[in-house]
């Protein structure tokens, strides 16, 4: 199995299924906030199979209503 491309994707996860989102709702809250991203894009992000900028976590953050340090996991998990 190759390594993951990120480390927030299971918690952008997570937090999506928390506020009861799709993944095309989230992607639109993205795109409101200058993010087009399209839902297999954030399937991808959310399956680790893709790399993640800065700016985009910023954004990501924001669209899920929560703290930057939200989307990282909790250390020693």
């Amino acid at each position: 199995m190759a390594a993951p491309k990120n480390i927030v994707g299971p918690q952008i996860r997570k937090l999506r299924y928390q506020q009861d989102l799709t993944q095309e709702m989230f992607a639109a809250r993205c795109s409101v906030r200058g993010l087009d991203l399209s839902r297999g894009t954030l399937s991808k992000i959310e399956a680790q199979l893709r790399c993640v900028t800065d700016g985009e976590l910023v954004v990501l953050a924001e669209a899920l209503q929560v703290d930057l340090l939200a989307l990282y996991p909790k250390r020693g998990k």
